[in-house]
């Protein structure tokens, strides 16, 4: 199965003219079942994540302030072994398919152990050790579908990935609603049927997916330097930050990921804000995940075309707006609408923008780089939203946030290289 068009996209990269057209244009089956990983492992996650805020505030009595640190957690934690599985992805090689079914393997074990803790620190122990593996394995996975990608198409390449685990983030909620409906004891059901999804996603990964690089790879599309050498090490790595490119983005999205509110956050206000009755809170993300599906291709092709940058920082406009209609009690769908096109115009365009500024070979660690800025600037945005809500009320909190995020935005373009789209 490939999707394909006879377009290149301007401004995305050079063109390998030694590949015929139609396969220089056309999804990678690596991508596609790396998309079907991903989908199945995001039914397992967001089964979770779905009834974690909920199970937390409601059933376990927490705090804003204590559910901030703990969603910083799930969501941050990632940020410390990013760069760890990026490079021992690039090393011997290409090790991206052993280093992300670790990565995996790590989040399927956690999963059963929700079912024997019951305490905050244990939870937050368990989450920790979950995001453990999700840093192992998303950069890995995310160099398999660059360097199995032609440089002109990435931003689709990118598009399809994440919309095939955007389905898997529609239907995780969904699972995860009905099993609550029916069963008695619900979130213990729940964490169960989660860890059987999840030891499925990581039998296809090791069955289904290449090894080594995931397939043919895509010329080049940073030259060697003195900068970047041939064998990869981690001085290597951190060594890409003296590329304008790469350190442009990894500033760029540390700043904006600086006033990101968490997932969580954002449905917890919706049920605040708006009075969502609990039983109907696990399909809140189902609107996000509906609006991710369905704009993630289209945007990522858009991307490849009119700029990824463009897109990576239309995407926060669209945020900044979901924020303002939660602030002026808008209807939950636009919000959630908003919400899930910020999401379809920045996670994989991210990426893909990402792939063009660092060589092959260092290509898990640099996509690292930029990941781990991101990831521990939401960590601590989590922590200081959580702080806020519990200090000045959840309006004043949201108000803070959406003022962060426009002077962000406005530094990021005033950061921008003169060059980039």
């Amino acid at each position: 199965m490939y999707v394909a068009d006879s377009r290149g996209g301007a401004g995305t990269g050079v063109r390998d003219a030694s590949r015929p057209g139609p396969r220089a244009t056309a999804v990678a089956p690596t991508v596609l079942v790396l998309g079907t990983v991903s989908l199945i492992t995001d039914v397992s996650s967001e089964m979770v994540t779905a009834v974690l805020p909920l199970y937390l505030v409601a059933g376990l009595g927490l705090s804003p302030l204590g559910f901030g640190l703990l969603d910083g957690v799930y969501n941050g934690f990632s940020a410390l072994v990013r760069l760890v599985g990026g490079h021992l992805a690039d090393r011997g090689g290409g090790r991206h398919k052993a280093v992300a079914a670790a990565g995996y393997g790590l989040s399927a074990v956690c999963k059963p152990a929700l079912l024997l803790v019951h305490s905050v620190p244990l939870i937050g122990a368990v989450l920790a050790v979950d995001r453990t593996g999700k840093g192992l394995r998303t950069a890995p996975r995310d160099a398999l579908i660059s360097l199995s990608s032609a440089p002109e198409t990435r931003g689709r390449a990118f598009g399809v990935h994440r919309a095939m685990d955007t389905a898997g983030a529609l239907l995780g909620p969904l699972v995860a609603f009905l099993i609550l409906r029916q069963a008695a004891e619900g979130y213990d059901a729940v964490f169960t049927v989660s860890s059987c999804v999840a030891a499925l996603g990581v039998l296809v990964l090791l069955l289904f997916v290449p090894g080594g690089r995931g397939g043919a790879p895509a010329p080049a599309t940073a030259p060697a330097s003195a900068d970047s050498p041939a064998a990869p090490s981690l001085r290597a790595s951190l060594a890409l930050l003296r590329r304008r490119d790469v350190r442009w983005l990894t500033v760029c999205a540390t700043l904006l990921g600086l006033s990101t509110v968490s997932d969580s956050f954002v449905y917890l206000l919706l049920q605040h804000r708006l009075g969502v009755p609990d039983r109907w809170f696990a399909l809140l993300p189902l609107g996000t995940a509906a609006a991710f599906l369905l704009l993630a291709l289209p945007l990522g092709r858009l991307a490849d075309r009119v700029g990824r940058w463009r897109m990576f920082l239309a995407g926060h406009v669209a945020l900044l707006a979901a924020y303002g209609l939660l602030l002026a009690h808008g209807p939950a769908y636009a919000v959630l609408l908003l919400h899930g096109a910020f999401y379809a115009a920045t996670d994989g365009v991210l990426m893909a923008a990402a792939s063009t500024a660092v060589p092959d070979e260092l290509r898990g660690a640099g996509l690292a780089l930029v990941q781990t800025g991101q990831a521990t600037a939401r960590f601590a945005a989590s922590l200081a939203f959580g702080a806020a809500w519990t200090a000045w009320g959840d309006r004043t909190a949201l108000t803070t946030a959406a003022l962060a995020l426009t002077v962000c935005a406005v530094c990021a373009v005033y950061l921008r290289p003169a060059q980039s789209k």
